[in-house]
Order: structure tokens, then C-alpha cells, then sequence
């Protein structure tokens, strides 16, 4: 076994050592946990339609923010839009066609501030706004649900263009940052039929996602991760049983030298020394 311990060898046992263990303690784990996650995300989802709106202030306390065990619930909010100071969220698609979400900052009647998302509109280019009905003037009361922020992971900035502020996430951070309101966290998702609302955000996590897919991925990576371990197992095995032939080979080969036999000649020939008597 002492030739495991060349280079060779030993990088290929830390490639396949260290696949399997990134396959059953990160690989697989975090499918495990994405597939956990968009249960909960539906069955959160499929709660909501269950349970009747109540008021913002009721369900979620001032400056608190949206939290992974209220999101998705209904509430209902009265107040004011704050147009002048609403943003795009770019790098949408909506139905295949690209799209911008519209949010628009919304005083409550108690005088709270924030982020209601009125929906989707669709263009003709990621680069091009296109024209949208503006937020309805005077106070209102809206039906939506409650979201938690998204994040860009590239943390871009809020920027001007096509005279509109534009973000690249859903998040009212980078918003209250642009426009310097005190934004809760998280937004509102505002349903259909609501002042304001344009084509509104469909209610799913993954859409184009099959049931138990994360479940059946993470699988995968623990069989791949079985498989390395096999087949490395395997190859070692291989190697094992070439030795052992080789090294039975040679003394096979080392005992004819000694007994003066030519291991090229037919074995089916009568030695000369017995064709001719031994001396």
C-alpha cells in the first residue's frame, strides 16, 4: 500500500476525498434546506389565503419590519402615496418579456413610512421605460402582503435613468438611503384590484420549479458523492491486484532462473539435459 503515498496518489485521494465531503456537508445540506425552505414559503403562502387581512399596526408593530414569520400574511393600510419619491426595480421578466417592478413609498395614516411594490410593467427593453399609470392622489386603503426585503448581491447603488430612480432589487433599504425616508424594512406586495396596483406580482416562490426538486438534487449529490468513494475504492483495488501480479510474475520468472529453466522455450519440449542425460 506504500504506494499510495506518491504525489500522485495523494492528490488524487484529496480530490475525491474532498468532493465527497463537500457533497454530504454542503452540497447536499443546502438543497435539503433550499427544498425546507419553499415548503415553507407555500405552506406560509397557502395560509394567507386562509386567514382574512387585519391591519398593519395590528399584525406588525412600528419600525419592526418584515420578518420571516409574518411574510406573506394580509394586511390592510391606509394612507398616502409619496410618488415623488418611487423607483424601478430593473432586470425583471415577466410572462418572457423584460419588465420593471414599480415601489413607491406610502405614508400610513400613524404616520409610518413604507415600501409598497404596485406591480410589474412590461417593455420592450431592459434599457427603456416604459409609460405607467401614476399612484392615485389623496389617502387610500390598500389590501397587499407583507415581503421581506430582497438583496442585490452586488450591493449596487440606487441610480438615475430615463429621469426614474432604478434599484436592482426589491429592497427598501437602498430606497430610503436614495431618498433619505425613515423605509421599514421589507415592502408591501400589493394585491390585485388596489389603488394604484398595475399588472400585480404573481403569489409563488418558484414558479417554473417541480415539487421535491431541491429534494431530488440534493440526492444526487449524495449518490456523486458515494460514487467518488467507489470508485476511488476501486481504482485502489485495481492497482492492488496489478502489483500482486506483477510481483508473482517476477518470482515466477526469479524461480526458472534459478532452476536454470528458459522461460521462453515450449513447454511442450524435452529439456536437452533430459534428452541427453544429466551430467
Amino acid at each position: 500500500m506504500r504506494f499510495l503515498l506518491r504525489p500522485g496518489w495523494l492528490a488524487f485521494i484529496a480530490v475525491v476525498v474532498g468532493f465527497a465531503i463537500a457533497c454530504y456537508t454542503l452540497l447536499a445540506p443546502w438543497q435539503f434546506g433550499r427544498e425546507a425552505q419553499r415548503d415553507a414559503e407555500q405552506q406560509a403562502i397557502d395560509a394567507s389565503y386562509r386567514t382574512a387581512p387585519v391591519p398593519l399596526a395590528e399584525l406588525l408593530p412600528a419600525g419592526r419590519g418584515v420578518g420571516p414569520e409574518v411574510e406573506w400574511r394580509q394586511v390592510t393600510v391606509s394612507g398616502t402615496y409619496l410618488p415623488e419619491d418611487e423607483a424601478l426595480v430593473r432586470l425583471r421578466v415577466v410572462d418572457g418579456k423584460p419588465a420593471f417592478e414599480v415601489l413607491t413609498p406610502f405614508r400610513t395614516d400613524d404616520g409610518r413610512l413604507v415600501t409598497v411594490d404596485r406591480g410589474s410593467v412590461t417593455t420592450p427593453s431592459g434599457a427603456q421605460v416604459p409609460a405607467f399609470a401614476s399612484a392615485p392622489s389623496g389617502n387610500v386603503t390598500l389590501t397587499a402582503r407583507l415581503r421581506m426585503n430582497e438583496t442585490d448581491p452586488e450591493a449596487r447603488p440606487v441610480f438615475e435613468s430615463g429621469g426614474h430612480r432604478q434599484l436592482y432589487a426589491a429592497d427598501s433599504r437602498p430606497l430610503a438611503t436614495a431618498t433619505g425616508l425613515d423605509l421599514e424594512p421589507g415592502y408591501l406586495q400589493l394585491a390585485a384590484d388596489q389603488p394604484g396596483v398595475l399588472s400585480p406580482l404573481a403569489v409563488a416562490t418558484d414558479t417554473g420549479a417541480a415539487p421535491f426538486t431541491n429534494f431530488s438534487y440534493a440526492l444526487q449529490w449524495l449518490t456523486f458523492g458515494a460514487i467518488a468513494l467507489f470508485a476511488m475504492a476501486y481504482f485502489v483495488r485495481l492497482e492492488l491486484l496489478q502489483r500482486r501480479g506483477d510481483r508473482k510474475a517476477d518470482r515466477t520468472a526469479l524461480r526458472q532462473a534459478l532452476a536454470g529453466e528458459d522461460p521462453d522455450a515450449n513447454p511442450n519440449e524435452t529439456p536437452l539435459a533430459d534428452r541427453y542425460g544429466r551430467r
